[in-house]
C-alpha cells in the first residue's frame, strides 16, 4: 500500500499545482505519478490488476501533457492561436487518455475516482484545445 499511497499523494499534489497556477508543478506531479503507475503496474505480471494500472499511468500521462502545453501556453504569453508545441502536446494528451480509456473498459475497476476522471478529463482537454484554438 505505501507505493499506491505515494502514487495518490502525487496525484493529490498535481491537482494542488494546478489550483495555485503551477501547471508546471503539476505537470512534473503528475509526471511521477505515471511512473509510479507503470512501476506498480509491471510488478503485477498479467492481471487486471495490471491493466488497470497501465490504465492509470496513460490517464496520469494525459494530465501531465495538459499541463505541460498549458505552462507553454502561458510562458509563450497566453496568445491564441497557440503554438504548434502547444497543440502537439495537446493531442498527446488526447492519445494518453485514449489509451486509458481502451485499457480501462476491459480492467476491473479499482478506482472509480480514476475512471470518472477520464470521463471528466475529454470534455476538459475538448475546451482546452478550443481555447487554444488548436484543431
Amino acid at each position: 500500500m505505501g507505493e499506491e499511497a505515494e502514487m495518490a499523494r502525487l496525484q493529490n499534489r498535481a491537482e494542488e499545482a494546478i489550483a495555485n497556477d503551477d501547471p508546471d508543478g503539476a505537470a512534473m506531479n503528475m509526471g511521477k505519478a505515471a511512473l509510479m503507475a507503470s512501476q506498480l503496474a509491471k510488478r503485477q505480471a498479467n492481471s487486471g490488476q495490471s491493466q488497470w494500472l497501465r490504465g492509470t499511468e496513460a490517464f496520469f500521462r494525459a494530465q501531465e501533457q495538459a499541463y505541460r502545453a498549458l505552462a507553454l501556453f502561458q510562458r509563450a504569453g497566453g496568445q491564441t492561436p497557440a503554438s504548434s508545441g502547444v497543440c502537439g502536446s495537446m493531442r498527446l494528451a488526447k492519445e494518453h487518455l485514449d489509451k486509458s480509456i481502451a485499457l480501462m473498459v476491459d480492467a476491473a475497476p479499482r478506482d472509480g475516482h480514476i475512471q470518472a476522471g477520464t470521463a471528466e478529463w475529454i470534455k476538459t482537454l475538448e475546451g482546452m484545445n478550443a481555447d487554444f484554438q488548436c484543431r
